[in-house]
């Protein structure tokens, strides 16, 4: 018989064993050749996290109590809502005496309220009627749009106004990252006051929230020259912090609650400081304030990231004050003067240290050691720095008014403005010392 023949005969066996080998070989393949490529964005995030990672979070200095001199400090703070809630609306002017409000301010006197029932400045019903004047009239409310909060409010009128605290028809917009806030905050009542909930539900079922949440980002509107403009907002601090808040209402912001895809690490006074690397407004460096993350640690409480970052924020001014023998606590902060705002950063602009306008110039004189910061850091990590900083404001409280804003670093003066920001944080840190994070419900 020939070889052919041979070959002929057996070709049942032979396609047997060619599908053995190719089968051996596709296992292989997978188990080996199949392996993917690294990811190099993946591995750009891991390095970019890595000084992070290796960086010890500070304790957190919840006590548990509250001192005589906590309390003196807590009924200060409380007389600024006092002086400047209205008694029809129930809304908490933004500036002393100045009655116009944003959601971030209304978000702010909620705050207020649930940190001065549980340091015992008013009891329960006072606080559920105080929450319940504020839910009615954000549910009164016209809208921008007929969508979600103008930018501003009229606080007795509650009419859409522009910056100026003057009416305006269509409205100026809405801002993401307030409507988030206020959002936040309205968790905050829900678990403190559950007997509000259904009003909480109610009202947010009457905003549009859905169309400030797109691709997991979070989206504002401005009005330029009439025209109606969507814009991603938010930046590595603020835009985690506005995350939070929305994932509580089960919206997706993935993106915005990730900061890999926008961090880059500047190094400050040899910590490392998370900055982003998008644009503020689109043409100045982004800045880093102390902000978002004492209003993350106080209300929410730090997640393993924002504990992490804040040390290092935190870290970088004590150290800037023990280089320069310069107290050193930088956030936003409302100035008494023109320009009226800014931002002492830890790292903005491009440079470490800047103090910023809202559109990006500097105006280095106008530093403020602010009042919120010495009293969030306080509260938050308890060191013998942080008690320098609180009594360095400790001075200038006015018992009458409230707690103002801070003092200028390059003049020692006042900044004189008092606000319902500063006071908010003052209680919610006060609070955060005797019972921790207001989202941790006391029995």
């Amino acid at each position: 018989m020939s070889f052919r023949q041979n070959l002929l005969r057996a070709r049942g066996h032979i396609v047997m064993i060619c599908a053995l080998i190719a089968g051996l070989l596709l296992v292989l393949w997978l188990e080996t050749l199949g392996e993917p490529e690294p990811d190099s964005t993946r591995n750009m995030a891991q390095d970019l996290m890595q000084p992070f990672e290796s960086l010890s979070p500070l304790p957190l200095a919840i006590r548990g109590e509250s001192s005589e001199r906590d309390m003196k400090h807590a009924r200060i703070a409380w007389t600024y809502f006092q002086n400047n809630v209205d008694e029809e609306t129930g809304l908490a002017n933004s500036v002393h005496n100045y009655p116009s409000t944003t959601m971030w301010e209304t978000g702010s006197y909620i705050v207020a309220v649930l940190s001065a029932e549980r340091l015992g400045l008013i009891d329960r019903a006072e606080a559920e009627a105080r929450l319940g004047r504020v839910l009615s009239s954000l549910q009164s409310l016209r809208l921008f749009q007929d969508t979600l909060p103008n930018k501003a409010y009229q606080t007795r009128t509650l009419e859409l106004v522009d910056y100026g605290n003057k009416p305006s028809e269509l409205g100026l917009g809405w801002s993401a990252l307030d409507v988030a806030r206020i959002v936040g905050t309205l968790g905050l009542v829900e678990r403190n006051h559950p007997e509000l909930a259904g009003e909480v539900e109610k009202l947010l079922n009457h905003w549009q929230l859905d169309q400030m949440v797109q691709g997991g980002e979070l989206i504002g509107t401005n009005v330029t020259a009439g025209e109606v403009r969507r814009n991603q907002e938010g930046r590595v601090g603020y835009e985690q912090y506005a995350a939070k808040a929305m994932m509580l209402f089960g919206y997706d912001v993935y993106r915005a609650y990730e900061v890999e895809d926008n961090l880059m690490v500047k190094q400050v006074e040899g910590q490392p400081i998370p900055v982003d690397s998008r644009l503020h407004r689109a043409t100045t460096p982004a800045f880093v304030v102390s902000e978002p993350y004492l209003f993350d640690g106080l209300e929410f409480g730090f997640d393993d990231r924002s504990h992490r970052f804040a040390t290092a924020i935190y870290r970088a001014q004590e150290a800037r004050h023990a280089e320069t023998g310069k107290l050193t606590a930088v956030t936003e902060s409302h100035l008494a003067e023109a320009p009226y705002f800014a931002y002492s950063t830890v790292w903005g602009g491009g440079s470490p240290w800047a103090v910023m306008t809202f559109t990006g110039e500097r105006i280095d004189s106008r530093r403020t050691l602010a009042t919120k910061a010495a009293f969030g850091w306080d509260a938050l990590f308890g060191t013998d720095y942080t008690t320098q900083l609180v009594d360095a404001v400790e001075a200038f409280a006015d018992p009458e008014k409230g707690w103002p804003e801070g003092i200028y670093e390059e003049t020692g003066e006042v900044n004189g403005s008092t606000t319902a920001n500063t006071n908010a944080v003052v209680l919610a840190a006060l609070a955060f010392k005797a019972t921790g994070p207001l989202m941790r419900v006391v029995p």
